[in-house]
C-alpha cells in the first residue's frame, strides 16, 4: 500500500492547458512562476511570470506537462490553493482559489489573510 502525498498547491486541467499554450510560444523552455507580493487593494497580490530557472527554495509542481514554480515565502500564503484558468465574459485570466484568503478585491488579483 502506498500513500500519496497531497500537493500544497494544485493546478486545474484548464490552467495546465493554458500554461502549455503560453510556454509553447517561447523560444526556450519556460515555467510559470506564481508569487505572492505585498500590494494591491487588499494587502497582498498574485504575480504570474515566466521563468527559465528554478531557485533552490522553489516548489515545482508539474501537471499536464507544465511546471509551476512557487517560492517558499509565497507558499506559506498559498497552501491548499488551486491555480485555475477562467475564460468568461469579463475576460480570460489565471485565478487562484485560495482558502487562506479571508477577503479579496473585486477582480481577484489581491487578497488579505
Amino acid at each position: 500500500m502506498t500513500l500519496e502525498t497531497a500537493l500544497p498547491v494544485t493546478i486545474s486541467p484548464r490552467a495546465a492547458k493554458r500554461i502549455a499554450q503560453i510556454v509553447a510560444a517561447e523560444a526556450q523552455p519556460m515555467m510559470l512562476r506564481l508569487a505572492v507580493t505585498g500590494g494591491g487593494c487588499s494587502g497582498f497580490q498574485y504575480n504570474f511570470a515566466l521563468d527559465s530557472v528554478r531557485a533552490d527554495d522553489d516548489l515545482a509542481i508539474q501537471e499536464g506537462g507544465v511546471t509551476v514554480l512557487i517560492d517558499s515565502t509565497s507558499l506559506e500564503f498559498l497552501k491548499g490553493a488551486e491555480i485555475d484558468f477562467v475564460d468568461d465574459l469579463i475576460g480570460a485570466s489565471f485565478k487562484v482559489n485560495n482558502p487562506n484568503a479571508v477577503s479579496s478585491c473585486g477582480c481577484g488579483t489581491s487578497f488579505s489573510v
